[in-house]
């Protein structure tokens, strides 16, 4: 059984960085896609990052160059370290997984770790 479970949340200012760690358990790196998603209170969960089974990665727009995404195998463990904070990426983050197929499918999720960004 597939388990995802993040940290590495917390408060930080504005231009400020934090890095999420995702352990993840019960599937093979090498055929499973990883990302994150956030969800800020009253909006839907968006897109942030994702990694697929070949280690490439793919951003949005909106965090592309002040993201970054990488994975260690041998620990199962997935990092997202953010640079240059801003207010608007408040949210709570989440951890998905999926078995790649060409695209994600995000079968997976963890519980959530929350970021807070203060002006």
């Amino acid at each position: 059984q597939v388990q995802l479970v993040e940290s590495g949340g917390g408060s930080v200012q504005a231009g400020g960085s934090l890095r999420l760690s995702c352990a993840a358990s019960g599937l093979t790196y090498s055929s499973y896609c990883m990302g994150w998603f956030r969800q800020a209170p009253g909006k839907e969960r968006e897109f942030v990052s994702r990694i697929d089974s070949a280690g490439n990665t793919r951003f949005a727009d909106d965090v592309q160059g002040r993201f970054t995404l990488s994975k260690d195998s041998a620990k199962n463990t997935l990092w997202l370290q953010m640079n240059t904070l801003k207010p608007d990426d408040t949210a709570m983050y989440y951890c998905a997984a999926g078995r790649w197929r060409g695209f994600c499918p995000w079968n997976y999720w963890g519980q959530g770790t929350q970021v807070t960004v203060s002006s």
